[in-house]
């Protein structure tokens, strides 16, 4: 029996061996997760036996090899698509085959569709998002893509935001015609139509004899896209210096064709005239200098994708040679009540046992999910010391079991010799 018993001994320590080469040759692997071999006493009994045991035992087993799936340290890398989880959760990711697995390894890169996937090939799975708000519009997991291809579209002008404050202390214009020069009150911002072509407008304003009492007015004039000056309304502003339901800047018409022909050479437009809103509901009116705070509008001409940045919040922001940002997913996590009963099936991925239970999804940075970290990744947690001292431990179990045999060796040939 004691051959039996020491070869359980050198079978359970050969494999200890393999779990701390393994640990040890992926000391550099990222995500990787460290293992431990668990063992268990083997006892024989037999029916009606007594209670309290005699028995000496018959040698030991290996329980488990149970991962230990503690935080790694964060390692910056620089490389902008390589994200580290700091906490809890996994990455859920579709294999090639169209198996769901999850990983730690955060090892991301673009393919020539600008698909997001892993070193394996596997498609990194996230929520969709408004472009430009970067909110969610979804809650099923889906490959996560950038368009690399092609640039983005053009987008026409829809709007134009402006907030500056005119002098009160100005004086009224002696002619309610356009001034000239318009520099003393006057600004400029340039809008973009349906084909991405640029279409500079100024605004300037005149101080004019109001038409209710009580107020003070002004008269905005514009030459949208290369046009006549314009009367474009009024702005009309209380005794506080706000504005008043009177004022009439509202919207403003821009003409593609009128400005293409202005142009030297005159050049042709395809592109109808379109109206944009305008959004004046803060400007002022003090008696300070004539200052432009703010003047936007949310057109744009087509773009090259320039960057990727991902946000702790597992946001993907792209940007554009145009100057535009936009949001193209956001990166899910799940995670597990028992995470030791994953299946690990090489390449840092994980398969999801009946012992692991069903994967819950959630948001980085919320409730028990970590946060990212981009421009980093998760090293792995493998303790290279400790790992050198288990095996020197290992190595002595396996001499002290390979001793028991010898040992019983011994004993049986004296038996076998007696005379």
């Amino acid at each position: 029996m004691s051959f039996q018993t020491g070869l359980s001994g050198l079978n359970a320590s050969s494999k200890s061996l393999d779990v701390i080469g393994n640990n040890i040759a992926n000391a550099n692997t990222v995500g990787m997760k460290s293992s431990r071999a668990e063992f268990a006493d083997l006892v024989a009994s037999s029916l009606g036996a007594g209670g309290g045991g005699a028995g000496a035992g018959i040698g030991v087993a290996v329980a488990t090899i149970a991962q230990q799936f503690s935080q790694g340290n964060i390692n910056i890398t620089g490389n902008s698509l390589d994200v580290a989880i700091n906490g809890n959760g996994f990455f859920q990711v579709t294999r090639p085959d169209g198996s769901t697995a999850f990983t730690r390894d955060g090892q991301l890169k673009l393919d020539k569709d600008g698909n997001i996937i892993t070193n394996t090939g596997a498609a990194v799975m996230g929520y969709p998002t408004d472009l430009i708000t970067g909110a969610p519009t979804g809650v099923t997991p889906q490959p996560l893509s950038v368009p690399t291809s092609a640039p983005i579209p053009a987008n026409a002008t829809t709007e134009i935001t402006a907030e500056f404050n005119l002098d009160a202390r100005a004086v009224i214009a002696a002619s309610a015609t356009p001034p000239t020069p318009i520099s003393t009150y006057g600004t400029s911002l340039t809008t973009y139509d349906s084909q991405g072509v640029a279409l500079p407008v100024s605004l300037y304003f005149s101080k004019v004899t109001p038409t209710t009492a009580g107020t003070d007015q002004w008269a905005v004039y514009t030459d949208p896209a290369g046009g006549p000056a314009n009367y474009a309304g009024a702005l009309v502003f209380d005794a506080t210096g706000a504005l008043t339901a009177a004022s009439t800047v509202n919207t403003l018409t821009l003409s593609p064709s009128a400005y293409a022909a202005s142009l030297t050479p005159p050049r042709t437009s395809i592109v109808p005239d379109f109206t944009v809103t305008v959004d004046v509901s803060k400007v002022t009116q003090f008696g300070v200098a004539f200052n432009v705070s703010n003047l936007n509008q949310d057109g744009y001409t087509a773009g090259e994708l320039t960057g990727i940045s991902i946000e702790p919040s597992g946001t993907i922001t792209t940007r554009y040679s145009n100057g535009e940002t936009q949001y193209r997913g956001q990166l899910a996590l799940a995670d597990f009540r028992n995470v030791q009963g994953l299946t690990p099936i090489g390449s840092g991925e994980y398969l999801e046992t009946f012992k692991s239970g069903q994967p819950v999804l959630g948001n980085p940075g919320i409730g028990k999910f970590g946060e990212l970290r981009a421009g980093a990744v998760e090293e792995s947690n493998v303790d290279l010391t400790a790992e050198l001292v288990n095996m020197m431990t290992a190595q002595r179990n396996y001499q002290a079991n390979a001793q028991t045999i010898k040992t019983q060796d011994q004993i049986m040939s004296t038996l076998v010799n007696l005379r």
